[in-house]
């Protein structure tokens, strides 16, 4: 129920600032407003902060020929006191392996 309440209030836009604190990882989306990449500020207390840029057409080189894709570009801030370089680009490379391809984040049992 909570969760549900959250959501619908972000979704209206009416989170209070007290409603975003204490979490470990926040996602931010400059692309809402067209802009391709940001630098990311991490909120006290958080380990990481990943931002989301424009999705744009792009010439892309798939499967051996150029296409036209929906590109965005990711970018991630963390705190190295928590995490280190290699940690955070691994979970950046798995976010942008899990945009490719979603499949990947299905639990088969």
């Amino acid at each position: 129920t909570a969760l549900e309440q959250l959501t619908l209030t972000a979704r209206e836009g009416k989170t209070q600032p007290a409603e975003m604190q204490g979490g470990t990882i926040t996602i931010t989306n400059t692309g809402v407003f067209g802009v391709d990449t940001g630098t990311p500020i991490l909120n006290p207390g958080e380990a990481a902060i990943l931002c989301f840029g424009a999705v744009r057409d792009t010439p892309w080189v798939h499967e051996g020929q150029i296409a036209i894709r929906k590109v965005t570009t990711l970018s991630l801030s963390f705190d190295h006191r928590l995490v280190d370089g290699e940690l955070g680009s691994r979970f950046l490379a798995d976010v942008a392996g899990l945009l490719e391809d979603p499949t990947l984040g299905l639990v088969w049992q």
